[in-house]
C-alpha cells in the first residue's frame, strides 16, 4: 500500500513540477516574474519544514505516530485540489485555445491595468507560431532551439542535482550524531536545513528581480565551491578510519553546511526551476518543461543511487568532485546564460540573437528560413 502511495505521489510531483513553474511565469508581470515564480520553491521548502516539524513531534507518539504523520499530508493535498479548481487558465493558454476575449480579461485582471494591448499582441503572435508546430518535442531539437535545449532542458536541471546538495543533506545527520543529538539527529538536521532553505528562498525572492539571475548563480556558486573545499579539507585531516570527529570540528562543519544550504537555497534551488520556465517559446514550452522535470528527477535518482558508493570509494574526495562540478556549472552560466530579468516571457527569444555564442545558431536558422522558396 505504501509503495502504491509513493508511485501516486511521484506522479503528482511530476505533474506539479511541470505545471506550476510554467503557470507562475506566464501569469507574472515581467518585472516581478522572478519573485512570483520562486513562490513555488518557497512553498515547497515551507512544506518540507512543516513536514519535518510534524515528524519530529509524531516520532515521540508510540505505535500510531507515523500514521498521523502520513495522514496529515491529506490537508495540503486537499487545499491544492480545491484551490486548483478556482484558478483561471493563463492568458497564454487561453490564446492558444482560441479564447481571445477571456484571455484578454484574465490578462487585464492579473496585470491590474487595461493597457495590455502590446503584451496581448505578443501572445497572439506567439500562439500563431505555436499552432504551426505539430511536433513540439521534435521542434525542440531544431538548431534554432539549441539554446533552450542545452540550457533549459538539459544543463540547468542536471546541474541543479550535481551541486552536491544531496550529499550535504546526507552527511548532516552524521554530524549531529557526533555532536550528541543521538537518535533524533536526522530529524534535527532536516529541520535545520529546511529552515535555512526557507530563509534563503525569501532572500532570493526579494532580490532576484533587482540583481538578476546570473548574479545569484555566480555569487552563490563561488560560495558553494569554497564550502565544498572547506568540508573536503577538514575531513581529509580530521576524520579518518575509526576516528571520532572532535566537537569543535563538528560545529565548524555544521556552520559550513548551513552556509552551503543557504547559498544553494537562494540560487540553484529556486533558479533551477525559474530560469528554464523563462527560456522556452510558447510552441515548445510544455514539451521543454516536461524535459526539465524528467532530467531533474533522473539526476536526482542517479545521485541517490551513486552517492553512497562514491562516498565509500572517494571518501572526502567526493566533496572535491562536487567542488569541481560547481566550478564547471558556474562557468556554464557565466559564458552561456544571458540575463532574463524583466524581459517579457514572449520576448526572451530575442536575447539569443545578441548573445556571443548562441546568435550563430539563431541567425543561421533565420537565414535558412529566408532562403526557402515560397509556394
Amino acid at each position: 500500500m505504501l509503495i502504491i502511495g509513493r508511485i501516486l505521489l511521484g506522479a503528482g510531483i511530476g505533474f506539479g513540477n511541470q505545471a506550476v513553474p510554467l503557470y507562475l511565469s506566464e501569469m507574472a508581470p515581467a518585472k516581478h516574474r522572478g519573485a512570483v515564480n520562486q513562490l513555488f520553491q518557497f512553498t515547497t521548502c515551507m512544506g518540507i519544514l512543516i513536514a519535518n516539524l510534524i515528524n519530529y513531534k509524531t516520532d515521540k507518539i508510540h505505535k500510531w505516530g507515523w500514521r498521523l504523520s502520513l495522514g496529515l499530508a491529506t490537508v495540503p493535498a486537499t487545499l491544492m485540489f480545491v484551490g486548483g479548481l478556482a484558478l483561471p487558465e493563463t492568458p497564454n493558454s487561453l490564446v492558444e485555445q482560441g479564447r481571445l476575449e477571456e484571455a484578454k480579461r484574465v490578462l487585464v485582471k492579473v496585470r491590474g491595468t487595461p493597457n495590455v494591448d502590446a503584451e496581448f499582441a505578443d501572445l497572439i503572435e506567439a500562439s500563431d507560431a505555436a499552432r504551426a508546430i505539430k511536433h513540439p518535442f521534435r521542434n525542440l531539437l531544431q538548431r534554432k532551439n539549441r539554446p533552450q535545449l542545452v540550457l533549459g532542458a538539459l544543463g540547468i536541471p542536471a546541474f541543479q542535482q550535481l551541486t552536491g546538495m544531496n550529499s550535504i543533506l546526507f552527511y548532516a545527520p552524521i554530524l549531529f550524531q557526533t555532536l550528541g543529538f543521538g537518535s533524533g539527529a536526522s530529524l534535527i538536521s532536516s529541520v535545520l536545513t529546511s529552515g535555512m532553505l526557507v530563509l534563503a528562498t525569501l532572500v532570493s525572492m526579494a532580490l532576484v528581480d533587482r540583481f538578476g539571475r546570473r548574479a545569484f548563480f555566480l555569487e552563490a556558486g563561488f560560495e558553494m565551491f569554497c564550502y565544498m573545499i572547506a568540508v573536503a579539507i577538514t575531513l581529509a585531516f580530521k576524520f579518518g578510519e575509526g576516528e571520532t570527529l572532535p566537537k569543535a570540528i563538528g560545529w565548524f562543519l555544521v556552520v559550513i553546511i548551513c552556509l552551503f544550504v543557504f547559498a544553494y537555497g537562494r540560487s540553484w534551488g529556486p533558479l533551477g526551476w525559474l530560469v528554464p520556465s523563462e527560456l522556452f517559446p510558447l510552441e515548445t514550452r510544455s514539451a521543454g518543461q516536461s524535459m526539465v522535470v524528467c532530467v531533474n528527477l533522473l539526476f536526482t535518482a542517479l545521485i541517490a543511487q551513486c552517492f553512497l558508493v562514491s562516498l565509500c570509494h572517494l571518501k572526502y574526495g567526493i566533496f572535491l568532485l562536487f567542488a569541481g562540478l560547481i566550478f564547471i556549472m558556474s562557468s556554464f552560466i557565466f559564458f552561456l546564460l544571458p540575463e532574463t530579468k524583466r524581459v517579457p516571457i514572449e520576448e526572451v527569444y530575442l536575447l539569443w540573437k545578441d548573445h556571443w555564442f548562441w546568435k550563430k545558431y539563431v541567425e543561421d536558422d533565420d537565414e535558412k528560413d529566408i532562403k526557402k522558396p515560397t509556394t
